[in-house]
């Protein structure tokens, strides 16, 4: 069932952390620290190892022990629970005289990163573990989506980790001018987020997103022909991953990682890189929806209604910032949009919210109605 293997150019291996500097653990480089190490307690007592999930592929993963990998069979140690499935940036609690080694149990995640499946059941689905940086990196080649880029920052939020957008093929954007409204633009969309235009052709803003990402765990999300694989490969310092041109229709390209790969960064740190995304639902993401639109949640503390929808009620703060141009009416369009499609993904789960829902739907169709009936009334 679970296998030792020698690695491939691509896996990480323990010999590729620097010399210079031992780590008080084997496992320092990969994440582990002493928080992690308390937490592990319990699982050293036995006699276990602690492993981190490098790679998840096809029913099996790659962990990572101070020994060196182990292949993991991973229908016999995950349940059936979705969210709760092996993924990579997990750690684990190995076996080491286990024939073959095996895993007993994972330590609880500090953060991780859902989105909803494309499947009609109530399912989510984890992209990453344990992770620091959610990096989202958006091209400059193809026409900006902001409403995208904003569900990618509520998911961010939401996983706990801290959001970065990275603004990928900046040198085909050579204008100065054009370049630096697009960057406005984005940080329009992503308050208390950096973003960062950069160019791994180039090496622009290379150095300085290697410096933010150093020492902990980042995961590299966005859609198909973002430039993911090239921007890891700059990270990297090598050719790892594979990179294949995308369009010059719509700036889109077929998936070039089908894998989730944690992969050491040389200055120190973690790169997960995943596949490219095409659907990006949420996933019980109210906290990081009202995140990324802080502005809107503090104009609706001035509302006079504390259960103001921000449509047509009198007194309305929010309305009356997109009527004087303080809100882009774009920005409350998006806010909207996003708090319903979270609302419709927590209620699939929750029966009381789904009620609540079907009352509130009841009251505004009757509301709308009685309206049309008045106004039908007025025009005898």
């Amino acid at each position: 069932m679970y296998s030792s293997y020698s690695s491939s150019s691509s896996s990480p291996s323990l010999s590729s952390s620097s010399a210079s500097s031992a780590p008080a653990h084997p496992l320092a480089p990969y994440g582990w620290d002493d928080a992690w190490a308390a937490e592990f307690a319990p699982y050293a007592g036995r006699g276990l190892v602690p492993g981190r999930v490098v790679r998840v592929d096809r029913g099996r993963c790659d962990v990572v022990t101070a020994d060196g990998l182990v292949r993991v069979d991973t229908e016999f140690v995950t349940p059936h629970d979705p969210l709760r499935v092996v993924c990579t940036g997990d750690w684990a609690a190995v076996d080491p005289d286990g024939d073959p080694r095996y895993v007993r149990a994972y330590l609880p995640r500090r953060t991780a990163f859902v989105r909803s499946t494309s499947s009609k059941r109530s399912e989510g689905q984890i992209l990453a573990a344990n992770v620091d940086h959610a990096v989202i990196a958006v091209s400059l080649a193809a026409e900006l989506d902001l409403g995208r880029i904003e569900r990618f920052l509520a998911l961010g939020w939401e996983s706990g980790a801290q959001p970065l957008v990275v603004l990928t093929k900046a040198d085909l954007v050579p204008d100065p001018a054009t370049r630096g409204h697009l960057v406005q633009d984005v940080r329009g969309a992503a308050p208390g987020v950096e973003v960062l235009p950069v160019s791994a052709a180039a090496g622009e803003g290379v150095d300085v997103l290697a410096a933010i990402v150093t020492g902990g765990t980042s995961v590299l999300l966005g859609q198909s022909g973002a430039g993911k694989s090239t921007l890891a490969n700059a990270l990297l310092g090598e050719d790892v991953m594979t990179v294949q041109a995308t369009r010059d229709v719509d700036g889109k390209g077929r998936h070039t990682t089908t894998t989730r790969n944690l992969l050491l960064l040389p200055g120190g740190g973690v790169l997960i890189d995943t596949p490219g995304l095409r659907g990006v639902g949420l996933w019980d993401a109210g906290t990081g929806v009202e995140q990324v639109f802080a502005e809107i949640e503090e104009l609706a503390a001035g509302c006079r209604f504390h259960d103001c929808a921000h449509t047509a009620e009198p007194g309305c703060a929010v309305l009356d910032a997109v009527e004087t141009g303080a809100l882009h009416r774009r920005r409350l369009d998006s806010y909207r949009k996003l708090l319903r499609e979270n609302q419709y993904i927590v209620a699939k789960t929750d029966a009381r919210l789904r009620a609540e829902l079907r009352r509130d739907w009841k009251r505004k169709g009757a509301e709308g109605r009685a309206a049309m009936e008045a106004k039908r009334g007025r025009l005898r």
